[in-house]
């Protein structure tokens, strides 16, 4: 879908190539017929992809993470068109900084806006859950059974100043969609910080009234 003359998936891209931590961009897509536009995309875009099982994202993202050689590994999702890279960079930052760890996020216990998950773990956490992981749930949302074992992996969570967790910066419904078509023509070519976004939501309450309607299932 187009936001402000770019398909959202170039959105995504260009706000998580603001993040300074990461060592590559990589889309994990399926190899589903369907899929093809989307790789193709990522082609131009300079974007490496790994295709996998549409279903099984898990194994999806061990066959990335092996194919691209990756020790550690930053999952975010590409329903999310206005990620910050600072947020990125935060949640690696936290990571490297804490010994022994297994897996950090932001979304343990949600203080930021949906919108702007990153998760941070090893792959070594990632190839176990891939072997002990049976719940279908388990294996299409990658990293649950990390965080619901807690006596098996080291967790730690990164919560923001400020409790945000009542907006979301996702596109689940086409409301989504239309909230973030206007905040990509108010900010237009500047560079803006998730902060920026809800400064102007909470400026012109209209904008995103209708998308924060809808009650939200993660995983």
């Amino acid at each position: 879908m187009d936001i402000a003359g770019h398909p959202m998936f170039s959105r995504v891209v260009q706000r998580t190539r603001q993040a300074r931590m990461l060592t590559e961009v990589v889309l994990a897509t399926s190899t589903e017929q369907r899929d093809e536009p989307l790789a193709a995309l990522a082609a131009r875009l300079g974007v490496p992809c790994f295709r996998g099982s549409e279903g099984d994202v898990l194994n999806r993202f061990v066959g990335a993470a092996q194919a691209f050689n990756a020790d550690l590994v930053v999952r975010l999702c590409a329903d999310c068109p206005l990620l910050d890279g600072a947020v990125i960079d935060r949640v690696v930052r936290v990571f490297q900084e804490s010994k022994g760890i297994d897996y950090v996020s932001n979304n343990l216990e949600r203080t930021y806006p949906l919108g702007l998950d990153a998760e941070v773990f090893t792959r070594d956490a990632l190839v176990h859950a891939h072997l002990e992981a049976r719940l279908p749930y388990e294996r299409e949302h990658v990293t649950p059974y990390i965080y619901k074992h807690p006596e098996l992996f080291s967790l730690r969570n990164v919560i923001h100043t400020s409790d945000l967790s009542a907006y979301s910066l996702t596109v689940d419904e086409a409301a989504d969609l239309e909230m973030v078509r206007q905040i990509y023509e108010h900010f237009q070519d500047r560079n803006f910080a998730f902060m920026d976004v809800i400064h102007f939501l909470r400026g012109n309450p209209e904008v995103g009234r209708s998308s924060q309607k809808f009650k939200r299932i993660e995983g």
